[in-house]
């Protein structure tokens, strides 16, 4: 198990405040030190602001993207490896527009965009608005890379560590921890003689883990003076078959992920997670990122693992759809169809998920995706079964959906 980040929240201030950079420079210092001597692998120390949507609001586009690029430059030489300045937000619907060139002017800032209006429902335009980024940002790359940096949010509250769904709800300064922990339900899955012991396993892990990541937390909240937001315990993998999630729920009795019996090991597992003990934020789910998951990515390729297939998961676990690569001339309204799904689902279940979907340039559905990243195992670009929406799902106005309670 590794620590994937340890995500900093904090407001910078529309100049870039020298408090703010104090604070920073502090909070990265003492994370690494903190950390190193848990003697965990830290892999990576992360920054994430308020909505840029928000408190960038009355700055013309080019100052927009100016700030995110000084941004960047200040904290990268303090030390951050990544950084995300936020959400677009439908009170703001410029600011979606802006998103593509200020991920072409930046090289680790990261941005999301809000589909969801607490207490209205799915932002049809905004639904549009993502979908309409997804196909641009391909454009800027020849592997579609620069979706990475971007994710369509449904119902995404701000505290998790994960990027590009972070940011900060405003406040006092305060951090989150997020883990690359598929390795633990590997380790516990395999060889258990039954389902209790499996899961019993998986939680004692967990629990004993998060205990003393939240003990260094502590020390760490006193000496950088910002507040412990806890642990998102969804187990990010890495492509390697021993720290997979499609490994570990192939481990229960799933011969291969996609065929029947795949939901009920995703419950299986998001349940164990559910049960277990530890200060949570963010998701704390099951993560299944098909280009991220060594295993994922080989039953893509081999046509058993779905799109579909993945949003029925995302009912009964995870964070939703994650590096799933699409053919390169899907059209901003099929994927804004894909989106909508992907939102509805979130109020229905009152659940935060995410979609972050990857076009690649001149690839068809069945094609071989041909990244050189070590985060990435390479798999087949999916099929994406969507013609568009049209009626009363084109317009501008909200689809009102309450969360589902009772029977």
């Amino acid at each position: 198990m590794k620590i994937r980040s340890v995500t900093y929240f904090d407001s910078p201030g529309q100049e870039i405040e020298d408090e703010f950079l104090e604070r920073s420079e502090k909070f990265q210092e003492q994370t690494r030190r903190v950390y190193q001597e848990l003697g965990y692998e830290l892999q990576t120390v992360r920054f994430a602001s308020p909505p840029f949507s928000l408190f960038l609001k009355d700055l013309p586009p080019d100052r927009q993207i100016d700030f995110a690029v000084r941004l960047e430059r200040y904290l990268k030489a303090q030390g951050y490896d990544y950084i995300s300045i936020g959400p677009a937000l439908p009170a703001n619907p410029d600011s979606y527009s802006l998103i593509p060139d200020l991920i072409q002017a930046t090289s680790a800032t990261f941005c999301s965009g809000t589909m969801t209006t607490p207490g209205e429902g799915v932002n049809l335009a905004a639904v549009r608005a993502c979908g309409m980024i997804i196909p641009k940002l391909a454009t800027l790359d020849p592997n579609g890379f620069a979706n990475l940096y971007f994710a369509a949010l449904g119902n995404v509250p701000p505290g998790s560590p994960f990027f590009p769904a972070a940011y900060h709800g405003g406040g006092e300064p305060a951090f989150a921890v997020a883990v690359e922990g598929a390795d633990l339900a590997v380790e516990a899955f395999r060889g258990a003689s039954s389902l209790i012991e499996a899961r019993s396993r998986l939680i004692e892990a967990i629990e004993g883990i998060g205990s003393e990541i939240t003990r260094a937390a502590r020390k760490l909240e006193f000496s950088a003076g910002a507040a412990y937001w806890g642990i998102d315990c969804s187990l990010a993998p890495f492509p390697d078959p021993g720290r997979s999630i499609g490994t570990a729920l192939e481990e229960l009795g799933v011969p291969r992920l996609g065929q029947h019996g795949s939901l009920a090991a995703a419950a299986f597992l998001a349940d164990s997670i559910d049960r277990a003990d530890f200060p949570r934020t963010g998701f704390s789910g099951l993560m299944l990122p098909v280009l991220e998951d060594a295993s994922l990515a080989e039953r893509a390729a081999q046509g058993i693992l779905t799109i579909k297939d993945l949003l029925l998961y995302s009912a009964v676990c995870g964070t939703g759809l994650d590096t799933v690569p699409l053919p390169g001339d899907s059209r901003s309204e099929e994927i804004a169809a894909l989106l909508l799904d992907l939102a509805a689902l979130s109020l229905r279940l009152d659940k935060p998920l995410t979609a972050r979907l990857m076009p690649i340039p001149g690839k068809k559905a069945g094609d071989p995706t041909e990244f050189n990243f070590a985060y990435f195992a390479n798999s087949k670009v999916l099929s994406l079964e969507s013609e568009g929406l049209s009626g009363l799902f084109a317009g501008d106005g909200f689809l009102d959906i309450a969360s589902r309670s009772g029977s």
